[in-house]
């Protein structure tokens, strides 16, 4: 697997696109910080472009880097869910490519359960996109076989790590606004967010 994920920041650094497995479902990864390479993503996924794509960060002190400002809020729910299957939607850093937003002012992050994501950041040295490694609108796949039937030759490598230990997409929580809204249920349950930031 180091080989793997040796070859793996070899292609981010060239501009490549990568799928691997995550604590969620396969994501599909590009440099953040390459336009191009994140371009590419859009295509491949066959992904609408004014939808922001997330991000994966390797460690939550590098949610400063990419949000500004970051709300209290965020931190405590950092704190308690990630690494994990949360996605925060935040006030996008100026430092953030539109391309990654889709043209918007927010950004989505997550730290994921995973070491092979977190490899490849770390080897990269910048995040890495993280959404699903799946065609626009197929189902999220759990196993690099389901990756390889629906991408095909559009991505440069694909990771095996087996099936992902979660195999159900990350929940979403906007926190731009003046309350916290889920966007998507998923991975971390309604309740356990309530609990936290006291949703009404």
């Amino acid at each position: 697997m180091e080989e793997r994920i040796r070859q793996a920041v070899d292609i981010l650094k060239r501009g490549g696109i990568v799928a691997f497995p995550t604590d969620t479902v396969y994501g599909l990864g590009a440099s953040a910080l390459d336009e191009e390479a994140v371009a590419r993503v859009y295509e491949a996924k066959g992904r609408p472009r004014h939808l922001a794509l997330p991000l994966l960060l390797a460690d939550i002190s590098q949610i400063a880097a990419v949000a500004r400002p970051v709300p209290e809020i965020a931190w405590r729910l950092a704190e308690r869910f990630l690494p994990g299957g949360l996605t925060l939607v935040l006030h996008k850093a100026s430092s953030v490519s539109s391309v990654v937003s889709g043209g918007g002012e927010k950004i989505a992050v997550r730290v994921p359960n995973h070491p092979v994501p977190i490899a490849l950041i770390e080897g990269l040295g910048v995040p890495i996109t993280g959404t699903s490694a799946n065609l626009t609108g197929s189902p999220s796949p759990a196993t690099a076989e389901e990756v390889r039937q629906q991408m095909g030759d559009r991505v440069d490598l694909v990771i095996d790590g087996g099936r992902c230990p979660g195999g159900m997409d990350s929940t979403v929580l906007d926190l731009t606004g003046e309350t916290p809204r889920i966007l998507r249920e998923g991975a971390i349950s309604r309740g356990e967010i309530e609990r936290v930031c006291q949703l009404e």
